[in-house]
C-alpha cells in the first residue's frame, strides 16, 4: 500500500517536471504548441542565445540555494551508502538544476530529476513510517522506478530500472511493492495524458538466427562507444575545473560553446525525444547520420562537463539510434545490400548504448518490448545489451552514475548497499581498555608491572605520548633478556596502525599487508585510541555481512 502511494506520487511529480521543462523551451525557442525541440528544422542565432542565458540562470540557482557548497545525494547513492536516506531539500534542489538545465536547451534528460524526486518522495514516507533499512531499500527503489516508469509509460521497464539500477539485485521482498509502485506511477501518469513511449518500427525484414551474431557485435560497439562518452564527460569536467573557471561562470561558458553545435542541428539540443522518433521513421544519408551523432555527443559532453544538470539516459537511447543506422548503412554499403534492417538495427543500437551507460540490461529489454510490443526485436535486443553490458563491466566497471560518484572519490559500482560497510570504522570497533606502557621502561620494572598472564600485549609509547610499537607480554618474559634494557627494544608493529575513520575493508587490507595480529588505533598526532584484534575484525564483518543478505532476501 505505501509503494502504490509512493508509485502515484513519483507519477504525479514526473508529469509536473516534464510539463515544467517543455512549457520552458516552447516559451524560451519560440515553439509550436506540442513541437519537441529536437525535432524542430532549425533555429536561428538571436534564440540560441538562450543557452548561455540558462547556464547563468541555473549558475545563479546553485549559487542562491548553495548547491556547489553542498554534497547532495541522489537515489543510487543514498541506497548504496545511506540506507535509503535522501534529503528533501537537496533532492528539490537536483531536480530545479536538471529542469533549468533542460527547459533552457542543454544536451540533458530529466531521467535525473524524475528518479530524485520519486526516490526523495519514498524516503520521506519509509522514514515517517520508521521502515528498516532494508524495507526503506526497496521503497526508495520503487519510488524510483514509478517516476521511470511514469515517463515512459512502461511499468516493466520502470520496474527493472528500480531492480537493477537503485536497488542493486533481484530481490523477493522488493517484488511486491516495486511493480505496485510502477503501476500506481503509469496510471497516473496516463491519466494526467502522458502516453506511453511507443516506437513505430516495424521491421521490414524477418530475424535470422545469424542476425544475433551480428547484432551482438553492434553491442559490442556501443560499449565501446558508452565507455569513450562517459570518459569523456570526466575529462572535460575535470579539463573546465584545471582552467580554474569560477562556478557561476562554467555553465554560461558551456551555453555558450553549445551556440555553434546547435546551428549544426538543433537536434543535439535536450533530451532528442523528437529527434529519435524522426531518425526511427525516415532514413537519412549515413554522412548526415555521422554528423549528428558526433554533434550529439559532443552536445552532451559539454553539456555535462561544463556543470549543466542532467543524465545520459535518453541521450544515450537517441545516438545508439543512430549507431545502429550508421552499423546497418555501413554494412549494406559494403555488401550491397541490407544485411539487418535498419530499423531493428536503431532499436538494438538504443538499447545498447543505453545499456552500456545507464546500466540494467533488462531495463532497456522491457523498455524496447513495452514501445515496440516486437518480440523478434527484443531478442535482438537481448543478445546485444548482454553483450555491451558484460564488456562494461568488465573493462570499465561502472555506469555514468557510479562514474561520478568515483570521480568525486567514492568507491561504489553498483547500488548495492555498501553503507554498513562504511559505518563499521575502527573507532567504532577498537578496545579502549588498552595497557599503556613507556617505550623507555627497564625489562626488569615493566615485569613488574605486567604480571606474566595480566595481559597479551601492552601498548608503548615515547615520551610525548606518542606510539612506539606493541610488546607482547610472553617476550617480555623470555630468558636471555638484559632486565636493565629498554623494553621497546622489543616492540613491534611500530609503524603498522590504523585510523579511526578506516572502514572495516581497509581494516583488513592493513591487517593482511602488515601480518599482524593486532594493530593500535591512533589518532592525527599518533596518539593511542585503542587497540583491534584481526579475529575480532573478521568475526563482525562475517556478522554483518550475514545480517544484510538475511535483510536482502526478507528473512526475519
Amino acid at each position: 500500500m505505501l509503494a502504490a502511494v509512493v508509485g502515484a506520487g513519483a507519477g504525479l511529480f514526473s508529469v509536473l517536471q516534464g510539463a515544467i521543462a517543455r512549457t520552458m523551451q516552447r516559451v524560451l525557442f519560440d515553439l509550436p504548441l506540442g513541437a519537441r525541440l529536437s525535432a524542430v528544422p532549425a533555429l536561428p542565432m538571436t534564440v540560441l542565445l538562450v543557452l548561455p542565458m540558462g547556464g547563468a540562470v541555473l549558475a545563479a540557482f546553485s549559487w542562491a540555494t548553495r548547491a556547489r557548497t553542498r554534497r547532495m545525494v541522489d537515489a543510487v547513492e543514498a541506497n548504496a551508502l545511506h540506507g535509503g536516506r535522501m534529503s528533501v531539500r537537496d533532492s528539490l534542489i537536483i531536480s530545479g538544476q536538471t529542469i533549468l538545465s533542460n527547459g533552457f536547451g542543454a544536451s540533458v534528460g530529466l531521467e535525473a530529476a524524475y528518479a530524485q524526486l520519486g526516490g526523495a518522495v519514498a524516503s520521506v514516507v519509509g522514514n515517517a513510517f520508521t521502515l528498516r533499512r532494508a524495507d526503506l531499500r526497496n521503497l526508495v527503489g520503487a519510488g524510483t522506478g514509478a517516476a521511470i516508469a511514469a515517463a515512459f509509460g512502461a511499468p516493466l521497464a520502470g520496474a527493472f530500472y528500480a531492480f537493477e539500477i537503485v536497488i542493486g539485485a533481484y530481490t523477493p521482498t522488493a517484488l511486491a511493492p516495486v511493480i505496485a509502485a510502477a503501476l500506481a506511477g503509469t496510471l497516473v501518469a496516463q491519466q494526467l495524458g502522458i502516453h506511453p513511449y511507443v516506437i513505430d518500427a516495424a521491421s521490414t525484414m524477418a530475424t535470422e538466427s545469424h542476425h544475433y551474431l551480428i547484432y551482438a557485435a553492434l553491442g559490442a560497439i556501443c560499449a565501446v562507444i558508452g565507455i569513450a562518452l562517459m570518459r569523456a564527460v570526466g575529462f572535460v569536467e575535470a579539463g573546465t575545473r584545471r582552467l580554474r573557471l569560477p562556478d557561476w561562470a562554467r555553465p554560461a561558458v558551456g551555453g555558450m560553446l553549445l551556440i555553434p553545435i546547435a546551428l549544426m542541428s538543433p537536434q543535439v539540443l535536450s533530451a532528442g525525444h523528437g529527434a529519435l522518433h524522426a531518425d526511427l521513421a525516415v532514413g537519412a544519408p549515413l554522412l548526415f547520420i555521422l554528423t549528428i551523432f558526433l554533434a550529439k555527443c559532443a552536445a552532451s559532453i559539454v553539456s555535462l562537463g561544463f556543470g549543466f544538470r542532467g543524465g545520459l539516459f535518453f541521450a544515450s537511447l537517441f545516438l545508439g539510434t543512430l549507431v545502429g543506422h550508421l552499423f546497418a548503412g555501413s554494412m549494406a554499403a559494403v555488401v550491397g545490400h541490407d544485411v539487418i534492417d535498419p530499423r531493428n538495427a536503431a532499436l538494438v543500437g538504443m538499447a545498447a548504448l543505453a545499456v552500456a551507460v545507464v546500466g540494467g540490461p533488462m531495463t532497456m529489454v522491457m523498455l524496447v518490448l513495452e514501445a515496440t510490443h516486437d518480440f523478434a526485436a527484443t531478442g535482438a535486443v537481448l543478445a546485444a545489451v548482454l553483450v555491451s553490458s558484460t564488456i562494461v563491466r568488465e573493462a570499465f566497471g561502472y555506469s555514468f552514475s557510479t562514474w561520478r560518484l568515483h570521480l568525486r572519490g567514492e568507491t561504489i559500482k553498483s547500488a548495492r548497499d555498501v553503507g554498513w560497510v562504511k559505518t563499521l570504522t575502527a573507532g567504532r570497533m577498537m578496545r579502549r581498555e588498552t595497557k599503556v606502557m613507556r617505550a623507555d621502561l627497564t625489562m626488569a620494572e615493566f615485569r613488574r608491572q605486567v604480571p606474566l598472564g595480566a595481559t597479551s600485549r601492552a601498548v608503548l609509547v615515547d615520551d610525548a605520548a606518542r606510539y612506539a610499537g606493541i610488546v607482547q607480554t610472553p617476550t617480555a618474559y623470555a630468558e636471555g633478556h638484559d632486565p636493565q634494557a629498554p623494553v621497546g627494544g622489543l616492540a613491534i608493529n611500530k609503524e603498522a596502525a590504523l585510523a579511526p575513520a578506516m572502514d572495516i575493508t581497509e581494516v583488513m587490507a592493513r591487517f593482511d599487508a602488515s601480518g599482524a595480529d593486532e594493530l593500535a588505533v591512533l589518532d592525527d598526532d599518533r596518539r593511542v585510541l585503542g587497540l583491534l584484534s584481526e579475529s575480532f575484525v573478521r568475526r563482525r564483518y562475517a556478522e554483518e555481512l550475514e545480517k544484510a543478505q538475511r535483510e536482502l532476501f526478507g528473512e526475519r
